[in-house]
């Protein structure tokens, strides 16, 4: 018989079946995976050298982990993910509350019915996406909301206050035998805190002054701002300690994973409008992420979140698409003057240093013309257009806007050799919509470089020689 058939604890025990805490059963998954050289955690992008081997240490150790980053560094995404190291199924004793074994229950409930019913006790089979709970730490959590507390309607029922039948069980005690996730730990109540830290070591609780013995069966991961969790006071020190494994997250490292995130995350567009996103403005979008987390102007102990990056991605997104709508073009191609949309997806996401009239525009805007700037140089040199920028030299001049069609930009410039070369270097194709892009981003690059002159009036540029 087939352990997830069983349907009693007599059948569960003649299967064969193995009570294992929920810490060794993600040892023994983990382990399995990485025999097999299947991803350890689906979805998570660049941390396969320095993050993951730090949290497979950490369980195949058998800690309780803390995450330590700044925001946006996928701490949330990993807390989820690791409920793929559980078993798809386990058995638990049937209308238990809080996922007893079936060999060793642990609420009064399931001692009792075990204790008249022995091996003919029902049991039932929990999924592991059921085996997660996760909370986000506020100061006006209680212990109520996280351990239990003493239901009035049991009371009203004839039960005694002392009797542990009459609690209502928290968070924490219904993931018994699963993973529970803690986001911003610092935030949490020092009251809270320790009787957290009772269940975690101590193995039991008060609830309204009555003792509870629960060895819960948990693998418990939090996640901190490192200036938070660093602060003197802002979280107990036993509770510090009782964390095996400290990791600590961080930013893509290259704009290459910036853009695998942003390609994986992002939302799709309406599907009556085919969008060509360019690779190089995916570069730009992922280098001015960058050059935020560098920058001196933004305060960086806030960090600078790869949302930005998926917010940004799909604002150019949805900036072509109303463009293309607006101009009866079928193909949305992102370009260089659809950057000036981004303040929506980027303001809110960075904390200027100092906050002085217009100053939040002039950080942006000097942001993305370092990014395009950094991005036109890694595939070309200004001289290699020294034919486009001769025919400026007459004094031809070249608007470019969001409201300007394609074709407009094609029978502007004429046909120039140096950007159908632009076009097969960037690996695009030569289509009317996808030239009026590589051109903005040509004449932009070349204005960067000094070699046009470029007039900004009421959302439309001129660029000159």
């Amino acid at each position: 018989m087939a352990p997830t058939a069983s349907r009693t604890i007599a059948e569960l025990r003649a299967s064969g079946h193995l009570h294992e805490s929920v810490k060794h059963e993600m040892r023994r998954n983990l382990l399995a995976r990485l025999r097999s050289g299947e991803p350890l955690l689906a979805g998570i992008v660049g941390y396969d050298e320095t993050v993951l081997p730090q949290l497979s240490n950490a369980i195949i150790s058998g800690h309780d982990v803390i995450l330590l980053g700044e925001r946006g560094q996928a701490k949330s995404r990993i807390m989820r993910s690791l409920v793929s190291l559980l078993d798809e199924q386990v058995p638990v004793i049937a209308g238990c509350e809080i996922n007893d074994h079936p060999f060793a229950p642990i609420c009064k409930r399931c001692r009792d019915l075990v204790a008249a019913g022995g091996d003919d006790v029902e049991v039932a089979w929990v999924h592991r996406d059921e085996r997660y709970g996760e909370k986000l730490a506020t100061p006006d959590i209680s212990i109520a909301d996280l351990i239990g507390e003493v239901d009035p309607i049991k009371v009203a029922e004839g039960r005694y206050l002392a009797d542990e039948l009459t609690i209502h069980y928290g968070l924490l005690p219904r993931t018994n035998r699963g993973i529970f996730g803690i986001n911003e730990l610092p935030d949490l109540a020092e009251r809270i805190q320790v009787g957290l830290l009772n269940i975690m070591e101590e193995k039991d609780v008060q609830i309204r002054g009555y003792r509870v013995r629960l060895p819960l069966d948990l693998f418990v991961i939090a996640s901190a701002n490192p200036e938070d969790y660093t602060s003197r006071g802002r979280i107990i020190t036993p509770l510090k300690d009782r964390f095996g494994s400290q990791v600590r997250t961080h930013y893509p490292l290259t704009t290459g994973e910036e853009m695998q995130i942003m390609e994986s995350e992002r939302n799709p567009v309406p599907e009556d409008f085919e969008l060509i996103f360019p690779g190089f403005m995916k570069e730009i979008v992922a280098e001015l992420t960058h050059l935020a987390r560098r920058s001196p102007h933004i305060s960086q102990s806030s960090g600078v979140s790869v949302r930005m990056s998926i917010a940004n991605f799909e604002n150019l997104a949805s900036n072509s698409v109303r463009r293309a709508a607006r101009l009866g073009e079928s193909i949305a191609v992102p370009r260089i003057t659809d950057l000036a949309y981004l303040t929506s997806s980027t303001a809110g996401r960075v904390e200027i240093e100092a906050l002085d009239e217009g100053k939040e525009e002039q950080v942006l805007s000097r942001l993305e013309r370092g990014a395009v700037s950094a991005v036109f140089s890694r595939y070309f040199s200004a001289s290699h257009f020294d034919g486009l920028v001769s025919r400026f030299e007459d004094g031809t001049m070249l608007e470019v806007g969001e409201g300007i069609s394609a074709r407009a930009y094609t029978r502007a410039i004429g046909e120039v050799p140096e950007l159908a070369t632009a076009l097969k270097k960037l690996n695009l194709p030569d289509r009317p919509e996808v030239r009026a892009s590589v051109i903005e981003f040509l004449l932009e690059g070349l204005h960067l470089n000094k070699r046009l002159n470029k007039d900004e009036v009421e959302g439309r540029a001129v660029y000159r020689r």
